[in-house]
């Protein structure tokens, strides 16, 4: 368990992440899957890559090659009107990037804006979404991309007729957020 392996109290992780004793001892037995930003702040509090959180694999791989039916479900959304994430390359420790599919709702719940420390590119792979910002919203079709800082608030949406699917590549800045965050025209 990386948190002992750490030699940290379940309290002290807890305290470190920003989250109460009680759902991080779920998330370590399993019965709850931390959001994304959850994810990030435990992989910088234990001070290893967030794939690791979600991986059995313990030897470091050179190439890691995952099939479209071998992803990981993360971040433990699910019924209608939850995003539902999937990730890849998760047992390659040590990565810059953090790449994951996601799954955006059609109609979500008010869902909050989500910000974390790096940057964020989206593609969109079939389908159409919305990212939005406080100031600004993105249409995006199938082959469409954006890039931002994602110290930028933002959430997203499925559009069309059946949910998108979006490749998702966080670059997990473990100096933590940038110093400027741009200003949207």
């Amino acid at each position: 368990m990386l948190r002992k392996q750490n030699r940290l109290s379940l309290e002290a992780l807890a305290a470190r992440v920003g989250v109460t004793k009680s759902y991080l001892s779920k998330v370590e037995r399993g019965l709850s899957d931390p959001s994304i930003s959850t994810a990030l702040k435990l992989a910088h509090a234990l001070n290893v890559d967030v794939g690791r959180l979600f991986s059995d694999e313990v030897e470091p791989e050179l190439v890691t090659v995952v099939r479209a039916g071998e992803r990981t479900p993360m971040g433990g959304a699910t019924g209608p009107g939850t995003t539902r994430y999937e990730g890849i390359a998760t047992g390659l420790p040590g990565k810059r990037m953090v790449p994951f599919m996601m799954h955006p709702p059609l109609r979500p719940a008010e869902a909050p804006f989500k910000s974390h420390a790096g940057e964020e590119f989206l593609f969109v792979h079939d389908g159409s979404a919305e990212l939005e910002f406080p100031e600004r919203t993105v249409a995006l079709a199938a082959g469409d991309s954006v890039y931002f800082n994602a110290a930028l608030p933002h959430r997203c949406r499925s559009t069309g007729a059946a949910p998108a699917r979006i490749l998702v590549v966080i670059h997990d800045d473990p100096a933590g957020p940038g110093d400027h965050v741009p200003t949207l025209p």
